[in-house]
């Protein structure tokens, strides 16, 4: 095999790889065994697009882990006395909605905007509930408890990015919920990024 210096270069000097890394990793990928250092490394389930960096959804573990999620942490707020009168006539399906909501949020699937309405929809479910802010904290609280025991990525950036959605998506359902609120009734689904830090990768 011989690998000019000009391919190496256009490698080396492109962000990830870009276009011209899937055609120099298959020249030598029945080499990379033979390299020391590569026998250290071990295959993820985090996928990017080719060189790009995962989206939350893909770091979090894809719908599987939003839904084991969403499944415990309505349990738990079932269970409690603070917020648990907000769900007292819950759908059954509601944890699984939430899962498509936040997977949607989060860079997954657009399951939620096309089977469930959307922004429009969920907006609904929290008009005149009146929800309060110690309220809004328990609910908080409980989702984080529920992402530890369930152990979604503990990474710094990971919870950064996945907390800052939470505390700006509730402090919006807080005020959206009261009322005197007239929120605007049809908007996008949010999508959530990594923000100022990236992932890990170190």
């Amino acid at each position: 095999m011989t690998i000019r210096n000009d391919q190496i270069r256009k490698v080396i000097t492109t962000p990830y790889g870009g276009e011209h890394f899937a055609a120099f990793f298959a020249e030598i990928r029945p080499y990379v065994q033979r390299i020391e250092e590569m026998r250290h490394y071990e295959r993820t389930a985090v996928r990017g697009a080719g060189g790009s960096v995962p989206s939350l959804y893909a770091w979090e573990g894809g719908t599987e882990a939003f839904e084991r999620l969403t499944e415990t942490f309505y349990a738990k707020v079932l269970a409690d006395d603070l917020v648990g009168p907000l769900f007292a006539h819950m759908d059954p399906g509601h944890p699984r909605y939430v899962a498509m909501w936040l997977a949607e949020v989060f860079g997954g699937p657009d399951r939620y905007t096309r089977e469930r309405g959307g922004y429009h929809h969920m907006l609904t479910r929290h008009l005149g509930k009146a929800i309060t802010e110690p309220q809004r904290r328990r609910w908080v609280s409980l989702l984080m408890d529920a992402a530890d025991e369930v152990g979604l990525p503990s990474d710094p950036e990971f919870r950064a990015a996945f907390a800052g959605y939470i505390e700006w998506g509730t402090r919006l359902a807080l005020a959206n919920s009261q009322p005197d609120a007239s929120p605007p009734m049809q908007a996008p689904v949010p999508r959530w990024g990594w923000g100022v830090a990236p992932p890990y990768t170190g």
